[in-house]
């Protein structure tokens, strides 16, 4: 997939640098007196729970489902965990109602150590020709624990097009990607836009 990595590259924030990685034990001694720095401390998850980590499993963040949430309607779930699930993602498009509104939700694991700056590239190309590029930030993450053995983050609402010209088959090619540069999943999938689900 590498012939796709320009168009899938996020955008960089100017005058931004990735910090100093530490480790969980670093962070959880950080200015163990300062309550701003406590309080973000305990929103990432540092403080509670045993770890979950599968110690034969190298991945930093394991995505393990996507699903599409419309009103009204049963979500359409995608479970990544299988061995050919990216393949059958490939294989089977999904279907959207021309101007519904949805969103995507994404259920992920992390582990090992703290994932910074999580986020989802997506570039969306009908016959060819690209027709969006969208990103969404999902935040940072330490790793989960028994407390709370995944996290999920739901992308900001959407709308699909609509009308004759809107309607058809479309390629999309997905990314999730950190402050680092670390690719944790990449795939290729494909929806079409219907006059119904």
């Amino acid at each position: 997939m590498a012939d796709h990595e320009d168009e899938l590259a996020p955008t960089k924030t100017e005058g931004f640098k990735v910090g100093q990685k530490k480790t969980i034990e670093e962070y959880k001694q950080l200015d163990a007196n300062d309550e701003s720095l406590n309080r973000w401390k305990a929103s990432l998850g540092l403080a509670t729970g045993d770890p979950i980590a599968d110690p034969n499993d190298p991945r930093t963040c394991i995505i393990k489902s996507l699903a599409i949430e419309a009103p009204g309607r049963p979500d359409i779930v995608v479970d990544l965990t299988g061995p050919n699930a990216l393949e059958e993602l490939k294989k089977k498009p999904f279907v959207i109602k021309e101007g519904a509104k949805f969103r995507t939700k994404v259920v992920f694991q992390v582990q090992h150590s703290i994932l910074s700056g999580l986020k989802y590239v997506q570039v969306v190309k009908r016959k060819g020709i690209r027709v969006s590029k969208d990103e969404e930030m999902l935040g940072s993450y330490a790793p989960n624990t028994t407390d709370r053995p995944t996290y999920e983050k739901k992308f900001h609402e959407e709308e699909a097009p609509s009308g004759l010209v809107a309607r058809g088959h479309y390629n999309a090619l997905s990314r999730f990607i950190d402050d680092d540069g670390q690719v944790h999943l990449e795939f290729e999938w494909s929806f079409e836009i219907a006059k119904d689900w």
